[in-house]
């Protein structure tokens, strides 16, 4: 057997933890032209403070934005340089096997209704910094071709994981949750569901002074607040047909404030954003006769229970019951799409994006 290529895959979500590095093997099977992905290696390296709080700001307009974003791009990109050369000191790799890096980059701004997309990345310097090449801009092609440019990992997710005799549903809960429907014999279809982590995360931040409610502890100690949440899921963007995506332009403080929710318990509060987030993830899962959950989300006990609860009878289950760890399937899935763009072959899903093809995604910075 012909050793695998290698490709590195960078994400950094909407979560704003930290940056998820991947290395990943591709592995062509024998007269069939498929080519399989494998996990063999990680590294993990969480966003200092003052970088994930000037992140935060750039969300929202404010004074010198350009000179901000560019700066802020420059030191994301020599924090994706030190976690690509971590990986490969740790996997004992020398960059010059290594084919491609595949960077989605930090979403500040996610408007494809205004036909843009925004991520901040500085390729040329991270080619530069780790001597190999990268593909980065995923999105804007597919935009550019009509699309929403998110979410992307549908693609991915049908790749890997699609059966020919399993109605999946595999859901993704980062800070925006979403969800790719793999039912036999239909077009792969996805879409971001709304909130997944962010919310909660905000609200645990301003009166926890903590990143997020770990295993879902606090807000399993409060009671939902149900006209709170009825008010919630009013919001259009719940009703709205796909293709559709969302992100922090969206769903953020200031949405969650505009519901008077300042006089009501923190506990309860969270409560009701955990509710909000199940139910919009489990209304979504369709005739899913299986559900497969990946993401940081994974790791809140009291939001998968709840995601179980309101699909009874329906397994919910983790990636890792697939092969692939929760914690990676974001990272893998830009390796995979650098992979494609090398290769010159389309990573996007027309009916998931609404883009007017296949489009081959992203900018490639040779090293």
């Amino acid at each position: 057997m012909s050793k695998p290529a290698l490709y590195i895959g960078l994400m950094s979500g909407t979560s704003l933890d930290g940056v998820d590095a991947a290395l990943v093997g591709f592995t062509a099977a024998a007269g069939t032209g498929t080519v399989t992905p494998k996990l063999l290696g990680s590294h993990f390296l969480a966003f200092p403070t003052d970088l994930r709080t000037r992140l935060l700001a750039l969300h929202d307009s404010g004074p010198d934005e350009l000179h901000r974003a560019a700066g802020l791009s420059i030191e994301l990109s020599r924090l994706y340089a030190a976690a690509v050369n971590a990986l490969t000191s740790e996997a004992g790799v020398a960059a010059r096997n290594v084919r491609a890096i595949g960077c989605h980059g930090q979403t500040v701004r996610h408007r494809p209704e205004c036909g843009y997309t925004l991520q901040l990345a500085a390729p040329a310097l991270l080619a530069e910094l780790t001597g190999i090449s990268v593909v980065a801009d995923f999105r804007s092609r597919d935009i550019a071709a009509g699309g929403e440019g998110a979410p992307l990992v549908p693609a991915f997710h049908a790749a890997l994981f699609a059966q020919p005799d399993r109605r999946r549903a595999i859901i993704n809960i980062g800070g925006i949750a979403n969800l790719t429907a793999l039912h036999p014999g239909v077009a792969v279809t996805g879409f971001d569901t709304g909130p997944g982590n962010l919310l909660m995360d905000a609200w645990a931040g301003l009166h926890l002074g903590q990143a997020f409610d770990r295993d879902g502890a606090w807000a399993a100690a409060g009671t939902v607040i149900e006209p709170l949440l009825a008010s919630m899921l009013e919001d259009a963007y719940f009703a709205k047909s796909p293709p559709k995506s969302t992100g922090r332009d969206h769903f953020n403080l200031a949405w969650l404030e505009g519901f008077d929710v300042a006089g009501k318990r923190p506990g309860d509060v969270q409560a009701t954003l955990l509710e909000l987030t199940a139910r919009s993830i489990a209304d979504s899962t369709g005739t899913a006769l299986e559900v497969w959950l990946c993401g940081g989300g994974t790791h809140n006990r009291a939001l998968v229970a709840r995601i179980g609860a309101l699909l009874p009878g329906t397994p919910v289950g983790s990636t890792a019951q697939l092969g692939l760890h929760p914690d990676w399937v974001e990272a893998v899935a830009f390796a995979w799409l650098a992979q494609r763009a090398l290769d010159a072959e389309p990573g996007n899903l027309p009916a998931v994006t609404g883009a007017k093809g296949p489009r081959i995604l992203g900018a490639i910075y040779r090293a």
